[in-house]
């Protein structure tokens, strides 16, 4: 069989495994699935990152050594695909001896090759992000956490990445190798743009924990020339490489189409032929991070309503490359209208009338279907191919949807009545048995497990999996075939009883992720005990201050920062200031305009996310608790100072 090799990103373990992981890693799995049904020999990788400095941190917050910490979240990744029965062939982690040899190999070549450098290199330095922020300056802070930036100076090698400006720009023109087109054109943007590419650093001298470099004995290995390896170092020893697929969320994009492929290519070794990069998971209209503490876990899901539901949901409701709302309610409802209502509907009806007019004996024929079966076929294979496995499943629901139609026109209790109708009874209870057949093997990548529960009461003996969907259309066969007793596959919800299951396991799971991290939640005060006061001030340091009052005439989210709203402000002056402030996890944007606020109007001006803020909002808060800003109850006029 031709290989077809998928890898899903190889995760961070700064944090447990939660819903943005799985989602990637459910979608991975359902194009594996699909390949290995279209008659490829289909291998997944995953794995975890696990070198850094951010890592370092938290090893030692936890109070373990960084090899002790990696080894608890990597196994919390390995278990939680397990407890999903994802079809992984190779997990493969950062710190193990085959990755690093693969890696010092790659910079070996590399440099032969005339693209490694040494140099010194002083900035300002995001723990958060790993990276370096371009025209940062001092009071600068990282635009997710609200940390201080870290002046940095070190030496480091440096990838000659700037030598591949055209190459790269020829590279991502090709619309088969970066997907959707949405992120193709941010890529081409960022390799046009006037100045073209810098040189990277690929080695760092003031962290210890990663890979050493070869001849460098004070260097290790920075962030991505050792991450991004991991997709080839899983499959060392294979014929798999190059990877036929690398599945990634749009906010790694940049990585893996500029600075991946111009390692390969410096190295000499072959590109990888596909990357598609899937939109984000909104929880509120909110990104899903750590950071804004609004992270959804899969454990939980699973438990309560299966891992079936949760693939079904995530691939069914949102396009697959665009962002999309994710809602416990929702989740419930698309369960009920789809599996119980749908899918899991037509199977018991089916299977109940086959048992009760027939004996449960279904004749088979290899006549042509009146209904769309051939063009369900055709449209969720292209689906799949596109990785568009929204569209896929509607093709095959509307399958659902046209048989339930026909089983109603057709009327099969009527016809059992006439014996004279006995041909066209048995005619109608095989036309859709043979469409049950077909949906079960078309959905079975997105629903492995309940397909594979429907297709033995079909009282089918072969692997589900075995099926080739190319062929599918004339698998009907001939003669009869006894089904065993009906058992329901997809039980309808409480919408109520399930939301507070799903919140009480949510719970119960985040705090057991907590405690595996050494993150033991901020303990607030005890009632009626104030929060400790900061060391006094005099009076001549609070005239200092100048606060005013201001009205907000414009805001908008800022674009790749979570936390971040750009503010326009209106303090009388003849311009209205700019301001950047860290409320958007409190705030709707649209909400805020007209909205009197108080700022402090003599802040030296700072540069965020290449906004210059000229102040800051005032706005309070509990320790780890949501912003609140400060207002008036009487009406203020704009401009008046706060004494």
């Amino acid at each position: 069989m031709e290989k077809f090799y998928i890898t899903t990103p190889i995760y961070y373990v700064n944090a447990a495994p939660h819903i943005g992981h799985a989602y990637t890693t459910i979608a991975s799995d359902a194009f594996k699935r699909y390949k290995r049904m279209q008659g490829f020999d289909a291998r997944l990788t995953t794995g975890t990152d696990e070198h850094g400095q951010k890592i370092e941190r938290s090893a030692k917050k936890a109070g373990k050594t960084p090899q002790a910490f990696t080894d608890t979240v990597a196994e919390e990744f390995a278990n939680t695909w397990k407890n999903f029965a994802f079809g992984i062939d190779y997990f493969q982690r950062t710190t193990s001896p085959q990755h690093a040899e693969v890696v010092q190999e790659l910079y070996r070549r590399c440099k032969a090759n005339g693209y490694i450098y040494k140099s010194s290199y002083t900035g300002y330095y995001s723990v958060v992000q790993e990276a370096f922020v371009q025209d940062a300056k001092e009071g600068d802070v990282d635009p997710e956490s609200g940390q201080p930036l870290e002046l940095v100076t070190e030496e480091n090698c440096f990838f000659k990445l700037s030598a591949f400006t055209d190459w790269l720009i020829e590279l991502n023109s090709d619309p088969s190798f970066l997907q959707p087109e949405t992120r193709r054109n941010e890529v081409l943007a960022f390799l046009k743009q006037e100045g073209g590419l810098k040189d990277l650093s690929i080695s760092r001298t003031t962290i210890k924990w990663g890979i050493p470099v070869p001849d460098e004995p004070d260097h290790v290995f920075y962030v991505w020339f050792d991450a991004l390896t991991n997709y080839m170092s899983a499959v060392a020893g294979t014929n798999l490489w190059p990877a036929d697929l690398h599945m990634i969320g749009k906010e790694i994009t940049r990585f893996h189409a500029i600075y991946w492929p111009a390692f390969l290519k410096a190295a000499g070794w072959p590109l990888p032929k596909r990357i598609f990069a899937h939109g984000w998971l909104l929880f509120d209209n909110n990104k899903m991070s750590k950071s804004r503490g609004n992270i959804v876990r899969p454990e939980p899901i699973r438990q309560a309503m299966g891992a079936d539901a949760l693939r079904y949901y995530l691939l069914r409701e949102i396009v697959f490359g665009s962002d999309g709302n994710f809602a416990y309610d929702a989740m419930v409802t698309r369960y009920n209208a789809d599996l119980a209502n749908g899918l899991g509907n037509l199977a018991s009806r089916t299977l109940s009338m086959i048992h009760q007019y027939r004996k449960g004996v279904v004749t088979l024929d290899d006549e042509a279907s009146p209904l769309p079966v051939a063009e369900t076929i055709s449209a969720a294979i292209d689906g799949y191919e596109r990785l568009d496995f929204s569209r896929a499943l509607e093709a095959i629901w509307n399958l659902i949807g046209a048989a339930d139609k026909y089983i109603v026109e057709q009327a099969p209790w009527k016809l059992v009545k006439d014996p004279a109708l006995a041909e066209q009874l048995e005619a109608v209870l095989r036309n859709v048995y043979n469409v049950l057949r077909v949906v079960t093997v078309l959905a079975a990548p997105v629903l492995p497990d309940s397909c594979a529960r429907i297709w033995k009461l079909l009282g089918m003996t072969t692997p589900l999996e075995d099926e080739r969907m190319g062929a599918l259309e004339d698998a009907g066969g001939a003669g009869s075939r006894q089904v065993p007793p009906v058992e329901p596959v997809f039980p309808r919800l409480d919408m109520k009883i399930v939301i507070d299951q799903l919140n009480d396991l949510e719970s119960k799971e985040a705090a057991r992720q907590a405690a595996l991290l050494g993150n033991a939640p901020a303990a607030a005060p005890p009632d009626g005990e104030p929060i400790p006061l900061s060391p006094e001030i005099t009076i001549d340091d609070f005239v200092k201050v100048d606060l005013r009052v201001g009205e907000v005439k414009f805001a908008e989210r800022v674009k790749g920062a979570d936390k971040l709203l750009h503010l326009k402000v209106d303090i009388g002056e003849p311009e209205v200031r700019t301001i950047v402030a860290g409320i958007a996890a409190a705030y709707e944007p649209e909400k805020l305009i007209g909205r009197k606020v108080v700022i402090v109007a003599n802040l030296a001006p700072r540069k965020l996310r290449g906004l210059a803020s000229q102040g800051m909002i005032v706005a309070a808060s509990l320790e780890g608790g949501a912003p609140r800003l400060a207002s008036f109850l009487e009406d203020v006029p704009i401009g008046a100072r706060l004494k």
